[in-house]
């Protein structure tokens, strides 16, 4: 067996360096042979003869003691269930190999197996004995805890010998032993490269640690142990304290490092930029010249560094505002950092503690954690979407896009994005549009990150196509069908609220897609006709949406002309009034008729929306409030979020189904007041009465107020009646009492008698 062990020892050094193997016959074969049977890793030799004993955790182990707590047995994984063993959580593992002299990349040194196990021993001894909680002075009950070690960061330490399992190493690409890689969830996440010692290794940890939790790791590091130890002092100041980023010192120094690197151009264009920077206004914004992002890390960010950075350049920035303590935050951070580095060389990206940085997070009104900003110069957007990593990655590449400045397109380049795009602002000058009408045209630009695109043209075809006759002009093309801002006067066209007011209330697409992040902005103060529908029938799906939104067309169409219809009745009712003081000769009626004015306007009648929404993934909520399946079948309902009532029938008692006949038939007799089909509701019966009543004030409001008087008169009526019986019989109103001895003061009643 020795002899069978020396011959597979010597297969494997060869394999990996033949300039370091001797002859068998050499002393350093006999030294190697020593070497190997003074380890004391059962586990290593054993499979040689049967794999049967690394399949499971190391039983024959016995625990060990470390700061006076028990430690089971590292976790030795099984190679032929490697991805269900690692399925949840971090996975710290070394792939482990029967080789003596493996290199280190960064040391000539030749580390020996033996002298690296029980550094591994000890670093995960170490950590799994510490308290990931040192703020509350108090160790968790038991390592089962939720406080404890690992159930706290999810994080696991194991090992993996390549000898029984070396198809799951070759799957894995390990191409050197010992090596070390962090898994997440079953997903490689990335391989430990620096030198192979406690200090490295604990480094490395480190930042996975502050990854997972942001702020649960000591600002200095930790205090490690000396391999092989069995104590060291909970508590203790590192040797070499490690420079983190979340101190505020370390985040400057952090920041000015990203500065130098932003700034990699030549040295005759620092001095010169160097020398301009004196003779500027300080609130004067220059323009991005540098590279953005350079590193691909989220830079943290002082008051000081912020100033420098962000609002005195025109560089973009998304920054996050957090607090360490704040478990969203906590969630949030390892998406942050994917998309740094998924951002890197396009984006800058940075965050702020606000923990440390208050004035600064008062100054920006930051008012809940996290929030998230993105800036351009003295101009910021706050982001509200959902905080997934392909969420975050998706609005960061749209906001550089859009926050470039508004982008010139010709008839040809429209029409390309009208292929793609949804909604598209367009912008109409020609040359006698002034610099104060682009300008406030860019101001634009940040509102409109991940809701449509704002260009500008001055194209002849673009405008005989929309029929523009005076500029400039503001219009939205939806599905190619416009819709124009009606400026009454040219500063309207200047009017930043004004502008953006008409903007969000057209910006969302006919016919948009229902979801987290913009359901309150589609459901609330309107009627909405909404198609629950599947993408796993894709030729259902795509006609039904089709069929939605040729309904939208044709309503949107029909409420456009019966608008007109009715504008054009009040402009002419006005001029029959004018007319007949005119005949009359009447001045004083002839002034009244001039000054009625026309109100009629499209805001103040019911506006219907159309959307869609996706039933399979909103299975839930769509089967708890409207009772659907979308399993049997596409289903439409029309919505009053505002009243707490949907409607999914037909006036004939079927189904409202993705059907332009069916919607349009039904939908006339929703929107009537009061409705002629009976709606369902999706609050109980108190909470009905409530919205019945908001609803009947809302469409009747004199009538209400009436209502409302009268009942305060009633009340106060017979609030007045309770008073004034109260005084007529309560005791000391009016009468003497003399315990029945009234004599002729008793009221008429019986006299004493002889």
């Amino acid at each position: 067996m020795r002899a069978f062990f020396l011959q597979v020892l010597l297969a494997l050094v060869i394999t990996r360096d033949l300039s370091t193997v001797a002859a068998p016959d050499s002393p350093r074969l006999a030294n190697l042979e020593e070497e190997l049977l003074s380890i004391k890793t059962p586990n290593l030799v054993e499979p040689a003869v049967s794999v049967e004993t690394t399949t499971s955790d190391d039983a024959s182990s016995p625990p060990t003691t470390f700061n006076g707590i028990e430690v089971p047995p590292m976790k030795e994984l099984n190679g032929e269930a490697f991805d269900d063993e690692i399925k949840d959580g971090y996975w710290y593992r070394i792939f482990s190999k029967l080789s003596i002299g493996a290199r280190d990349k960064q040391s000539e040194a030749r580390l020996t197996l033996g002298e690296l196990a029980p550094i591994w021993q000890t670093l995960y001894e170490f950590y799994y004995t510490s308290n990931p909680l040192p703020a509350t002075q108090q160790p968790p009950s038991s390592q089962n805890s939720l406080n404890s070690f690992t159930p706290y960061y999810r994080f696991h330490f194991a090992s993996l010998d390549c000898i029984a399992f070396g198809n799951a190493c070759n799957k894995h690409s390990v191409k050197a032993f010992p090596t070390f890689s962090l898994y997440k969830d079953g997903k490689f996440v990335k391989t430990f490269e620096a030198k192979k010692d406690m200090a490295g290794l604990s480094h490395f940890i480190e930042e996975v640690l502050e990854s997972i939790r942001p702020g649960s790791r000591p600002k200095e590091g930790v205090k490690l142990p000396e391999a092989g130890a069995s104590f060291v002092e909970t508590g203790a100041k590192p040797d070499n304290p490690v420079e983190k980023d979340k101190d505020a010192q370390a985040g400057a120094v952090a920041g000015s490092k990203h500065m130098e690197l932003a700034s990699s151009a030549s040295s005759e264009l620092a001095a010169s930029k160097g020398s301009l920077s004196a003779t500027r206004v300080a609130s004067k914004a220059t323009k991005p010249t540098a590279t953005p992002n350079p590193v691909g890390t989220s830079v943290p960010l002082t008051a000081e560094s912020f100033q420098h950075l962000v609002t005195t350049t025109q560089d973009p920035w998304f920054i996050k505002f957090y607090a360490p303590w704040c478990h969203h935050c906590q969630a949030l951070a390892p998406s942050w950092s994917e998309m740094a580095k998924e951002l890197k060389s396009t984006l800058n990206i940075g965050e702020v503690n606000c923990d440390v940085e208050v004035r600064l997070c008062k100054d920006v009104r930051v008012k809940g954690y996290p929030t998230i900003h993105f800036f351009r110069g003295g101009e910021r957007v706050e982001y509200d979407g959902l905080r997934g990593l392909g969420d975050l990655v998706s609005y960061a590449r749209k906001a550089i896009d859009i926050g470039s400045g508004v982008r010139y397109v010709d008839a040809a380049k429209f029409k390309e994005m009208e292929e793609t795009e949804e909604v598209i602002f367009v912008y109409f000058y020609d040359h006698a549009t002034t610099t104060e009408d682009f300008e406030a045209l860019e101001r634009l630009t940040l509102s409109l990150i991940g809701h449509a695109r704002l260009v500008k043209t001055d194209s002849a075809v673009l405008a005989d196509r929309f029929k523009i006759h005076t500029w400039p002009r503001l219009l939205v093309s939806r599905d190619s069908r416009p819709s124009y801002f009606n400026a009454l006067a040219p500063k309207d066209m200047r009017d930043f609220r004004m502008v953006l007011g008409w903007m969000q209330s057209v910006w969302l697409p006919i016919v948009p897609e229902l979801t987290a992040s913009n359901s309150r902005e589609i459901m609330n103060g309107r009627i909405v006709v909404l198609g629950i529908m599947t993408r796993d029938r894709e030729e259902e799906f795509l006609s039904d949406k089709n069929e939605i939104k040729n309904a939208a067309l044709e309503w949107m169409d029909k409420e456009t002309h019966l608008f007109q219809q009715e504008r054009q009745e009040a402009r002419d009712a006005k001029q029959l009034r004018i007319e007949e003081a005119i005949d009359r000769n009447d001045e004083r009626a002839l002034r009244s008729a001039k000054s009625i004015r026309i109100d009629v306007r499209e805001e103040d009648r019911k506006h219907v929306g159309f959307a869609w929404v996706d039933g399979i993934f909103w299975e839930r909520w769509i089967r708890t409030t409207y009772g659907i399946d979308v399993k049997e079948g596409e289903r439409v309902v029309i919505n009053d979020e505002d009243n707490r009532r949907y409607w999914d029938i037909t006036d004939a008692g079927g189904y409202i189904v993705p059907s332009r006949t069916s919607i349009l038939e039904t939908l006339p007799k929703v929107v009537s007041d009061p409705p002629k089909i009976s709606p369902k509701y999706t609050t109980g019966a108190i909470e009905q009465v409530f919205f019945r009543a908001r609803g009947a004030s809302s469409s009747h409001p004199w009538v209400s107020f009436g209502m409302l008087v009268g009942i305060l008169v009633a009340v106060a009526l017979w609030g007045k009646g309770r008073i004034r019986r109260g005084r007529g019989t309560g005791p000391g109103a009016g009468f003497f009492h003399l315990d029945g001895k009234e004599g002729l003061l008793n009221g008429g009643g019986p006299g004493k008698k002889d």
